[in-house]
């Protein structure tokens, strides 16, 4: 169970792992503070994890052109990079022009 540490209003402001100073409570998992504290750390946190996966493909796009233009070789990068790259490319081609983003224009 986590401990936590509540302001002065008994708001939970703060969790550890660990018992500690100022960490003297431990709360289940779904005790409804606990869970208010999580939603709104997340909340703080969301508009940047939500252009994770714009610039993942921007990423992909990058190594794709740096390798095409010559300037890298694909056997250059980490093998679990190769692994991950590749394994990504296939995902995208068998849902095909479902994730075909900018068009024919």
């Amino acid at each position: 169970m986590p401990f936590v540490k509540r302001d002065e209003t008994g708001k939970v402001i703060s969790v550890s792992q660990e018992r500690g100073p100022g960490f003297n409570e431990d709360l289940p998992n779904d005790d409804p503070a606990l869970v208010a504290f999580f939603r709104s750390v997340g909340s703080e946190a969301l508009p940047l994890y939500a252009t994770d996966q714009d610039l993942i493909r921007v990423l992909e796009d990058v190594v794709g052109l740096l390798i095409g233009k010559g300037l890298i070789l694909f056997t250059e990068l980490p093998v679990e990079a190769q692994r991950k790259i590749m394994r990504r490319q296939q995902m995208r081609s068998e849902m095909g022009e479902s994730l075909d983003l900018i068009g024919e224009d």
